[in-house]
């Protein structure tokens, strides 16, 4: 049997009050977010979310649909370069969202998982289902509310909030 979930970001002002979220399919769910971050953030952390969330069944292969290329990119292309350059891109400057990416990468490790891009609100009902629920947690941090972070996966412990950036830096911006 396979996992397909949908992951997606959002943030309002970019950078601005962002969130995050995965699906799997109404009962199966996850959101979160930050007071201040960026849309890619926002994707990254929904995909690394979703893969801390699955690893309960890391056996299984699991297929991705994202609206991002560039967390395609990242994952599947760029990444491999930027680790023998010590995380730097091609030009020599650092890479971006550095933190995620590492965590992704580790994450992935021993895992089957595709990459399936999607075009952004066309209506793919497991994309917009996380655009939506993304959305609706950039807008409780925006309000100061907590958001609804969502069931989970079923038969999954629960997953911690992963902070991007430390407190005394904000996390690096686009």
């Amino acid at each position: 049997m396979s996992l397909i979930a949908a992951a997606d970001g959002s943030a309002l002002g970019n950078p601005g009050p962002a969130g995050w979220a995965w699906v799997i399919d109404n009962q199966q769910w996850r959101a979160g977010g930050w007071p201040r971050a960026t849309n890619n953030q926002g994707e990254l952390m929904a995909v690394l979310d979703l893969l801390h969330a699955t690893s309960v069944r890391a056996a299984e292969p699991l297929t991705v649909l994202c609206d991002s290329q560039y967390v395609i990119n990242s994952v599947t292309k760029w990444m491999p370069g930027w680790k023998k350059r010590g995380w730097r891109k091609a030009d020599g400057k650092p890479v971006l969202n550095r933190e995620l990416l590492e965590q992704i990468d580790e994450a992935m490790v021993g895992r089957n998982v595709t990459f399936q891009w999607v075009k952004g609100h066309a209506g793919h009902p497991l994309n917009e289902a996380a655009d939506d629920r993304a959305r609706a947690a950039a807008t409780a941090f925006q309000a100061k509310r907590d958001p609804d972070h969502g069931p989970g996966l079923a038969g999954a412990a629960p997953t911690p909030e992963v902070e991007v950036g430390a407190p005394a830096a904000p996390p690096t911006l686009f």
